[in-house]
């Protein structure tokens, strides 16, 4: 039987991630996360910076959570710092998908904030669930900051990730939701609409930029059981 060859292997699959065809592509990194090898870690998160299929970006993710944290999360925290953007947010994904809690305070105000929108959107739902309950209040609070954000598909994502806090989003959402930027205003009463009713559709609906327009919902009331309206 042939001794196997972590080089020959690594070469492999260097050449495959970087075939033309994304179908290649893809089937390499699902090799990769069948067969898992320490040696590979490094290809897989370098190829996540430039990967420009999203499936294959996907399927690159999951291939790195086959592998030990112990070998994959130092090199996912030190490409949050890197100056491309689809590292940083591929990153954030990745962690994401792992769950390890000990990788929170690694999300900074700067990747909350980040000017790139896809960064940003991944920054706010793997913070929404890493975030140790002690924190959620301060979370929330930087959260807020990004209402009226982008278009539409963004502003449902930080909806989303808002509502992954719960209680603690939602009396700054009300006050949001009296603010004076119209904008503000429509983005906050869709959030509270989406925690009050989370299979509900998510509607930006331009009457509530009215500084007269009733709030909806006037309040959620916690003290009843849930499901009850």
């Amino acid at each position: 039987m042939a001794q196997h060859d972590p080089g020959n292997s690594h070469f492999r699959l260097a050449t495959a991630l970087n075939n033309p065809d994304a179908s290649v592509r893809l089937a390499a990194a699902l090799r990769a996360g069948i067969t898992p090898d320490r040696n590979h870690i490094a290809l897989l998160v370098i190829r996540c910076c430039t990967e420009p299929d999203f499936f294959v970006r996907d399927m690159l993710t999951w291939a790195l959570t086959r592998h030990s944290q112990t070998d994959t999360l130092p090199l996912l925290l030190a490409e949050l710092n890197s100056p491309r953007a689809q590292a940083r947010s591929q990153a954030l994904h990745t962690l994401s998908k792992i769950g390890d809690p000990a990788t929170w305070p690694a999300i900074t105000l700067a990747h909350l904030h980040d000017p790139d929108a896809e960064v940003a959107r991944t920054a706010w739902r793997t913070a929404a669930g890493l975030a140790p309950a002690t924190q959620r209040d301060g979370l929330a609070g930087e959260l807020i900051r990004e209402l009226g954000r982008g278009d539409a598909d963004l502003k449902r994502s930080l909806s989303r990730a808002l509502a992954m806090l719960g209680d603690a989003a939602i009396a700054l959402l009300q006050t949001a939701a009296e603010r004076q930027c119209p904008e503000v205003r429509v983005h906050a009463r869709a959030t509270l609409r989406l925690i009050a009713d989370p299979e509900g559709p998510f509607v930006l609906d331009p009457a509530d930029a009215r500084p007269s327009a009733p709030l909806f919902p006037h309040a959620i009331d916690r003290s009843r059981p849930s499901g009850q309206r």
